[in-house]
């Protein structure tokens, strides 16, 4: 699998900076230890070069490329994936211009993925549906709420239905429909799963600079800067972090600015001024604790902690009890067919 790893990383930071390894590692390791696990050693060396102006990114090998081996910052990236799911074009505004973004969920032997299509390319949604292959070229890659995914800016092709491609990967609802799991049965790997728990604990959100366009600001010796506009006064997101139960086992959630608000049932400003006023935040967390949430997101493995996490990407607090019932319902009664059957 192409990958940089730690060591590797390490020593590109040496070579590129003049700091000494023992330094390099230990700014890793307070980076790691200050996002409580939200980042691995490989994604905190990431940041530690970001901040230091160090450019690590990567062109894709040449060829098509596997989902399982794309990796944040590649350029020129090619892959040929089956449509699981197509999310159509919505128009969208900033710094006075007008956009367009469509997505699609897209599948190969190795893994999941999301191909976000701008402007033009987003027009093409409209022509494509689950089941058909894509083909894309020129592609870049970047982290999105810890997943990669594949952007199509203006100089990346986008062909549908190929002639001679195929993409071994049967299309069911299982790939594409939400899956109602309990706690324990998590693998790390589910990419649309949905569990219904209690929150336990909730943890004061941790905030991060961001430049007006949204993305990440570093922190350099001539101030904060955007990888897009340079030096900028940053602006400040979020995530919030909360351990839920469901009585078969207990996780860590993870919740980004939009599911954060949802969570908190606070508008962004609100948000903020816990970041200078902490102790407003502490009513706030009490009122959460044993309340009920239904959560859709995805599962993730850990590694540097050997734990399962959940990163949400929708968020129902108090949901409705009428479809759970029926639900219970539904499975207690294929639990008796089932034991008849066998008898």
């Amino acid at each position: 699998m192409l990958k940089i790893s730690f060591e590797e990383l390490v020593q590109k930071i040496k070579d590129s900076s003049g700091l000494e390894e023992e330094e390099i590692r230990g700014r890793v390791d307070e980076k790691v230890s200050r996002l409580s696990g939200l980042v691995s050693r490989e994604g905190a060396a990431h940041i530690l070069a970001n901040e230091l102006g160090i450019k690590l990114e990567q062109e894709a090998p040449s060829g098509r490329l596997q989902i399982k081996n794309v990796l944040p910052g590649m350029r020129n990236v090619d892959i040929t994936a089956k449509v699981i799911s197509v999310y159509p074009a919505k128009s969208f505004q900033k710094d006075g211009r007008e956009g367009k973004i469509a997505s699609l969920l897209v599948a190969d032997e190795t893994g999941q993925t999301r191909i976000a299509m701008w402007n033009e390319h987003a027009e093409k949604a409209a022509n494509i549906s689950p089941g058909d292959i894509v083909k894309v070229k020129g592609g870049y890659s970047k982290q999105r709420n810890g997943a990669n995914e594949v952007h199509l800016g203006d100089k990346a092709q986008l062909a549908i239905n190929p002639e001679g491609e195929t993409v071994n990967v049967e299309i069911t609802p299982a790939n594409y429909e939400k899956a109602r799991k309990q706690l324990a049965e998590l693998q790390g790997t589910e990419s649309n799963v949905e569990v219904l728990a209690t929150i336990v604990q909730v943890f004061e959100p941790r905030y991060f600079e961001i430049c007006q366009c949204g993305k990440r600001a570093r922190q350099t010796e001539k101030g904060a800067t955007c990888e897009t506009h340079g030096a900028v006064k940053p602006a400040y997101s979020y995530v919030l972090n909360a351990f839920i139960d469901d009585g078969t086992d207990n996780i860590r959630a993870v919740f980004f600015r939009e599911q954060a608000k949802r969570l908190l049932n606070k508008s962004n400003e609100e948000i903020l001024t816990y970041k200078d006023e902490p102790m407003l935040f502490e009513p706030v967390r009490n009122e959460l604790l044993g309340t009920s949430v239904k959560l859709t997101g995805r599962a993730t493995k850990n590694e540097l902690y050997d734990r399962i996490e959940l990163i949400a990407n929708n968020v129902i607090l108090n949901p409705d009890p009428e479809p759970e019932i029926k639900r219970l319902e539904e499975e207690l009664e294929q639990l008796r067919q089932n034991s008849e059957e066998k008898v």
